[in-house]
């Protein structure tokens, strides 16, 4: 679909929920970061309880995501996650909302970024048709928006897009742009994981040269609403991250985060974004890679 949005509301989906070419995936996943990584479990079971009706349950952690990496959360290949998908049901023809129960920082629910994971993903692989809900079932249970038990089931679909390899940034490329002023490096974690102050990674810190957008920093916590596109512009602007003559690369702990800030900057009209899959998890694993700390 032509100008097909990047993120939707919950009134936009349940004016579809009876459309034959929309797909719905419910992307949960849990992670609660620990001294020295993550504990990560599948949404599976919150999905059986209950979910958007006709969703089906796309599992981001154990299988939309590479079975021999040695990070989580790697990008698979690509035939592994065509297929995935086609099962789902995504593909030609089709159009897909994604959603979530949130990503929990602190008390608040800050951004649908498993969602926002989920979507980028199907954007690299080639299909554009993808929104990610804003507010996630969180919001939609809010309103009192139907729900359902029954498993949600898709016929097979028949996917074609072509990868973006571009939208995919490396290690390599991310050692090359610290000394590149035609790249700003966006980390996309906590304040405190910025200035180094936390024990989540391998090695504490950030990639020197990188500047601070926190992914949830654009969402009302409260509301779990987006905010106006001109206080989401101002969050990257800081940064230097809109500039049309430069390139972006965002990045988090494991490509999750950094996901939502890439789909926000689409939104405001940046096209040259790339998204560090890698992220901190793989960075800090190199002893030999730099990382900065404190106040930059």
């Amino acid at each position: 679909m032509a100008g097909f949005p990047l993120f939707v509301a919950t009134e936009w989906l349940e004016e579809r929920l009876d459309d034959p070419k929309l797909r719905i995936l419910d992307a949960t996943t849990y992670l609660k970061p620990t001294e020295g990584y993550y504990k990560v479990w599948s949404g599976r079971e919150a999905y059986d309880e209950e979910h958007i009706p006709g969703a089906v349950y796309a599992d981001l952690y154990k299988e939309l995501s590479h079975p021999d990496a040695p990070f989580a959360f790697t990008i698979p290949p690509r035939e592994q996650f065509v297929e995935k998908i086609s099962e789902l049901g995504v593909g030609d023809g089709t159009y897909a909302v994604v959603y979530d129960r949130g990503a929990e920082v602190g008390t608040s629910t800050v951004a649908n970024d498993w969602a926002s994971r989920l979507a980028w993903q199907l954007k690299y692989e080639g299909f554009d048709d993808v929104a990610v809900l804003v507010g996630g079932f969180s919001k939609w249970k809010e309103e009192v928006r139907p729900v359902s038990t029954e498993p949600g089931s898709y016929p097979k679909a028949n996917f074609t897009g072509e990868r973006r390899p571009e939208m995919l940034a490396t290690k390599e490329d991310v050692k090359k742009a610290m000394e590149d002023d035609d790249v700003v490096l966006i980390n996309s974690l906590s304040e405190a994981d910025f200035r180094g102050e936390t024990n989540t990674y391998k090695r504490s810190g950030r990639i020197p040269g990188s500047e601070h957008v926190f992914f949830g920093s654009h969402s009302n916590p409260e509301t779990q609403e987006l905010l106006e596109d001109n206080r989401i512009r101002e969050n990257f602007e800081k940064a230097g991250a809109l500039d049309p003559d430069k390139k972006v690369i965002t990045y988090c702990g494991s490509g999750i985060a950094a996901t939502w800030n890439a789909l926000l900057l689409n939104k405001l009209g940046q096209t040259n974004v790339a998204m560090y899959d890698g992220s901190m998890t793989e960075w800090t694993e190199d002893p030999s890679l730099p990382l900065e700390k404190g106040e930059k």
